[in-house]
Formats: C-alpha cells, structure tokens, sequence
C-alpha cells in the first residue's frame, strides 16, 4: 500500500490539538452548524481532511479567526505547542458584534 504523498488531518481533531475548543465533540458541533470554512468554502463535516497551507476560518467565541494551518500536530499538546500548529492571520478583522479586533 502506498502513502499519501500530501497526508491530511480530520478538521475537527486540528482544530482540537490547536486548542481553538476545549473537546473535539465542540469543534465537531461547531463544524455541524456552519461556523467553519476552509479555503473560502463552508464546511459541514467534521472529517473534513485538512493540508499545511489550508486556510481556516472560524466563527466561534464571539469573533472571527483565520488560521493558517501550517503543521498538522500529533497530540493535544500544552499551549505553546499549538500555537506553532496555526499561523493567526485575522488582525484586523471586524468582530460579529461589530467591533474591530
């Protein structure tokens, strides 16, 4: 059997191990509820396989936050560790409420 040549990670366990949420039955439900869109497109699945280089943005906790996934990660690691699993690219967007970030 032959290995992918691009290996991916289910979105809802990234989004996990990168402690965006506290479970991965929160991320999942937020996956499920349209919250989430990779590369420009909506996602409803939580199997969602995502890529190093794949956009993320997520509508959750009262803002918006585009992560750029930038390593897929192994575990749910301590804090510094997740954060070398993202890229933060939303300064500067405007939050739900209507506020700036």
């Amino acid at each position: 059997m032959q290995q992918a040549a691009n290996p991916g990670l289910r979105l809802d366990k990234w989004l996990f191990q990168a402690r965006v949420f506290k479970s991965r039955a929160l991320a999942a439900d937020r996956i499920a509820g349209g919250g989430i869109r990779v590369n420009g497109q909506p996602c409803f699945k939580p199997h969602r396989t995502v890529r190093p280089g794949d956009e993320v943005v997520i509508s959750a906790h009262g803002r918006v936050r585009v992560l750029q996934v930038i390593e897929l990660g192994h575990r749910r690691g301590p804090a510094g560790e997740a954060q070398g699993l993202y890229r933060d690219l939303s300064d500067g967007l405007i939050d739900p409420s209507g506020g700036t970030k």
